[in-house]
């Protein structure tokens, strides 16, 4: 009788075998970023597809009024600095608040490494570095938005249909419903996708701090692993990459 042949158990997909030489937690962070990345991919989109429904803006830079009949040039908009008032500096904070954050990936890349190392003392360090970048990004955003939503000294004067009468208005900043600064879908996109990337940097702040902490207690020493920096790492260089993106599409196109 012929001996039955026998499946070739390398090749089978078992319990407990790491697909990829990946963790079972380090697949499922991926899963969730690729989720995440079609959420930002479809806010993206849209942006563009909105930014381009509307007239650009046809004379010089150097002429150019806000209106809400023509998308705004960004330069012109996001051209303020923290205490210099006045000062026309265009895109300089934005570009200072994406070196700040890219910079915190550098840090977090570095904490990774001391985690392979099990150098607890040097994760604490670049983790703590990590934190203070992100948290810094979020205090520039917050200036940012403060600057956004009150607008210039002049505003911008528009004209309305009011009882069949045209009027003049002032409108100074920007909100959900009116915008300085062009046509209302630009404040509501700006405030929906940098408000919906600052949510995941706050995030990520927290879950940095949550790994600070337990590599501060010697939790992960104990466990025999820096892997949780890993994957967090991950979640983090995500957040800065979807920055770049945003940064591109809302301040340089």
């Amino acid at each position: 009788m012929a001996a039955t042949a026998q499946p070739n158990v390398k090749n089978v997909w078992l319990g407990g075998v790491e697909p990829m030489k990946a963790s079972y937690g380090k697949l499922m962070m991926w899963f969730f970023l690729v989720s995440d990345t079609f959420t930002f991919s479809a806010l993206l989109v849209s942006y563009g597809l909105v930014r381009f429904s509307y007239p650009a803006y046809a004379g010089k830079v150097a002429d150019f009024v806000s209106s809400p009949a023509y998308w705004p040039i960004p330069e012109k908009v996001f051209d303020a600095l923290p205490f210099m008032h006045g000062l026309h500096a265009p895109l300089v904070f934005v570009g200072i608040m994406t070196f700040i954050l890219i910079l915190s990936s550098v840090t977090m890349v570095l904490a990774v490494e001391a985690g392979h190392r099990m150098d607890r003392a040097a994760v604490e360090k670049y983790m703590l570095w990590t934190i203070l970048g992100g948290a810094t990004f979020l205090g520039c955003q917050a200036w940012e938005w403060t600057h956004f939503i009150h607008g210039t000294d002049n505003g911008t004067v528009i004209k309305e249909l009011v009882d069949g009468s045209w009027v003049s208005k002032t409108i100074f900043g920007a909100n959900l419903t009116e915008n300085q600064y062009g046509p209302p879908a630009f404040a509501d996109l700006f405030f929906f996708i940098t408000g919906f990337h600052g949510t995941h940097v706050f995030s990520g702040v927290v879950l940095n701090y949550l790994i600070f902490y337990r590599t501060s207690t010697g939790f992960y020493d104990r466990r025999g692993s820096y892997e949780m920096v890993e994957k967090v790492g991950l979640y983090w260089h995500f957040v800065d990459l979807v920055w770049v993106f945003v940064f591109t599409f809302f301040y340089l196109v």
